[in-house]
């Protein structure tokens, strides 16, 4: 029997190995992705505030107002093929070239539709407004070098994202450059529409730039028509999840421009970008934490609930002390970083910044969905939180203004939270969330499940 054992010694080894080196690439790769989201935050809050600064409410709000509406465009443009595409080339390496020239040539074609969509959507929301239809143009273009991001996918399945990192932050770092530029130079409203472009073609320039290297752009011109119906049949769950979801996100500056003006809008986004700076906290968190949770679930059903209990709860007892040390001094942070100009900015960041309590648990759940397979119940909750905000924002708006923005905005972060509580499926999920607002219990009660 030792004998036998020994045999087998250099091929546990090698195992070993393997795995070590397969989970130390992993760390890399996450190490990667977590610098390009603190780099953006960073740098993006510093450019955001100053050239927020420079434009002043109502440009601001103009530049907001495009943007929200470009991207829930853009969306409909990623037909929700993300996952579906990496998980593919993953599992059939053979077939990358048809996978990835089949998602390209479809996200290719439903930027080009969502291009004309745009366009159409705001002469028809303002038909008078030539600003902010060439402004949408400008942007909107940028969907159609999007579609390069299926490079992006590739390199994630290849355990490489240092290289869209690179490209990406590349490109972001220019375009702040521009940015300052822009500022000191006075230049008009139009200029920084371009310069959102810019930092997509360049982005797209740049993932084209490492994919060279490696492989050939060639193998994005091989669509298959079998494989592109089966992606969209695949891809269509997620698709409805992701709009839905940058529905729920943006809308309220949509609606609020239609019914008050871009002032209004300018004035809301400046509080949504300092109470939205915090949403990297759950993402890094969740995306650290989550995989090892899992990996309890096939051998320990009583520690992989103790500890998915314990990373709710985390999650909760954060997003409370941001919200309160953040509702403390709201009026300081709006002075300090936006001047004068955005005092009312204040009392909005005052009541947004407790929708991140229940986002943290958005971004949780979404993963435990995931793993558990129950996508479909993402869609659910994504389509009762977008009917939930836009129905209080159309009452809500017009008699309390862009507060009643942010409570529409609370209350619809709520609900998706909530909204688990309806499904048989997903209720000890909503449970353990509302556990988790008061841990000690929580925590007491699986302890005594454990012993």
């Amino acid at each position: 029997m030792n004998r036998h054992w020994v045999s087998y010694l250099p091929f546990i080894l090698r195992s070993r190995l393997e795995g070590r080196l397969v989970f130390q690439q992993m760390i890399a790769n996450t190490s990667w992705l977590l610098l390009d989201r603190a780099l953006r935050l960073c740098v993006g809050l510093f450019i955001g505030v100053w050239v927020a600064r420079y434009l002043g409410p109502e440009q601001f709000g103009t530049l907001n107002y495009v943007t929200a509406l470009v991207s829930m465009f853009g969306a409909f443009a990623s037909l929700g093929l993300e996952g579906i595409v990496v998980r593919e080339i993953v599992r059939t390496p053979a077939l990358t070239t048809v996978i990835l020239s089949s998602a390209f040539a479809l996200r290719l074609s439903a930027s080009i539709l969502s291009i004309f969509l745009l366009m159409l959507s705001i002469v028809l929301m303002r038909p008078a407004d030539y600003q902010s239809a060439w402004l949408v143009g400008i942007i909107g273009a940028g969907l159609l070098f999007q579609s390069f991001d299926v490079i992006d996918l590739w390199f994630r399945s290849q355990v490489q994202s240092k290289y869209s990192v690179f490209a990406k932050n590349a490109a972001f770092i220019i375009s702040a450059a521009l940015k300052v530029v822009l500022v000191l130079s006075k230049a008009p409203l139009a200029a920084f529409a371009c310069v959102a472009l810019t930092e997509t073609v360049l982005g797209a320039a740049g993932l084209i730039f490492f994919y060279v290297r490696i492989g050939s752009l060639r193998d994005l011109w091989h669509p298959v028509i079998t494989t592109t119906r089966w992606l969209l049949k695949a891809g269509w769950p997620l698709l409805l999840t992701s709009l839905t979801a940058m529905v729920y996100m943006r809308i309220d500056q949509i609606m609020i421009g239609q019914m008050l003006g871009d002032k209004e809008v300018g004035i809301f986004s400046a509080a949504v970008r300092i109470s939205e700076v915090w949403y990297f906290i759950p993402t890094a968190i969740v995306g650290s934490a989550f995989p090892a949770i899992m990996t309890l679930k096939m051998n320990d059903e009583v520690l992989y609930s103790i500890r998915l209990q314990m990373m709710y709860t985390v999650l909760t007892m954060l997003g409370l002390c941001a919200a309160i040390i953040v509702t403390f001094f709201s009026h300081d942070l709006i002075q300090l970083l936006y001047g004068a100009k955005f005092t009312p900015a204040a009392d909005i960041l005052s009541l947004h910044i407790w929708s991140g309590i229940f986002v943290f648990q958005i971004i949780a759940s979404g993963s435990w969905l995931m793993a558990e397979n129950l996508q479909l119940y993402s869609l659910y909750r994504a389509a009762i939180g977008c009917v939930v905000n836009v129905i209080l924002n159309i009452f809500m708006i017009p008699q309390f203004g862009i507060l009643g923005a942010a409570y529409s905005t609370l209350i619809s972060y709520a609900s998706v939270v909530v909204s688990l509580l309806f499904f048989a499926r997903t209720r000890q999920c909503a449970l353990m969330i509302i556990r988790s607002f008061w841990p000690f219990s929580g925590f007491r009660q699986n302890h005594y499940t454990a012993s």
